[in-house]
């Protein structure tokens, strides 16, 4: 399965940025993708940053690992934390 990579960087509530890639199938449009951007700063206490297609920016498309799967069929999505998470 093929797989669209959003990079994204969110300003922190306490200054610092977080960074980290969507991924979700490609057929899933872009206004999907920053609904669970936002889903994801609520559950890492970030409710309320600014999230838009600013922050987070179509990266590449890329194929699925067994991991992303399960992701996409339990949530939706699948996150990559890399710096700041």
């Amino acid at each position: 399965m093929q797989a669209a990579v959003y990079d994204t960087y969110v300003h922190k509530k306490n200054g610092g940025i977080m960074h980290f890639d969507i991924v979700v199938p490609v057929s899933i449009k872009e206004n999907k993708v920053l609904e669970f951007g936002k889903e994801y700063l609520v559950l890492k206490d970030q409710a309320g940053q600014p999230i838009s297609s600013k922050e987070c920016r179509f990266c590449h498309i890329e194929q699925t690992t067994e991991v992303m799967e399960r992701s996409f069929e339990k949530k939706g999505y699948h996150i990559i934390e890399m710096e700041g998470c």
